[in-house]
């Protein structure tokens, strides 16, 4: 083998190499959130990192303070992941009748998208459905079950 051939070999696999090596570090991990199993922009960050529910007094459906903080940050994550669009569903305690519940969850959905579109996210990324009381996530005959019910909860879909 001549010193030519070996020398554009030699380049050759240098360059290759130098590829390689160019193209493993090109792969980025995932950016981890400060729980560190959660990834950042994932349907999981959302949920543990932002909020995704906020609950309501008895027969209302107005935004409280607390519920604000959780929708100023569902509303900046959303600014941040464009990609996703979201599902609000509307929910309400077991009293009341079933038609009266279904149209107080869905003024409870409405609610949270009506502020979720004044703080800047699009209309077309937003769909609002109600439940009533159809799917409770605590079943008793008392005030602190009813409460944990009666609430809108964020679902986000991807791209």
């Amino acid at each position: 083998m001549s010193k030519t051939l070996f020398a554009r070999g030699a380049r050759f696999a240098a360059v290759v190499g130098v590829c390689l090596v160019a193209a493993a570090c090109s792969q980025t991990r995932p950016e981890l959130t400060a729980n560190s199993s959660v990834v950042a922009g994932s349907g999981q960050d959302f949920v543990v990192n932002v909020g995704d529910r906020v609950f309501f007094l008895n027969n209302q459906s107005s935004i409280d303070g607390a519920s604000r903080g959780v929708l100023d940050k569902q509303a900046r994550w959303l600014q941040s992941y464009g990609k996703y669009s979201i599902t609000i569903e509307g929910h309400a305690d077991e009293r009341g009748t079933r038609q009266y519940n279904i149209a107080l969850g869905a003024r409870r959905a409405s609610a949270v998208r009506e502020y979720l579109v004044a703080k800047g996210i699009s209309p077309t990324r937003i769909k609002t459905i109600s439940y009533g009381k159809e799917r409770p996530i605590a079943v008793c005959n008392a005030n602190s079950c009813w409460s944990q019910n009666r609430r809108a909860v964020t679902l986000i879909s991807g791209q």
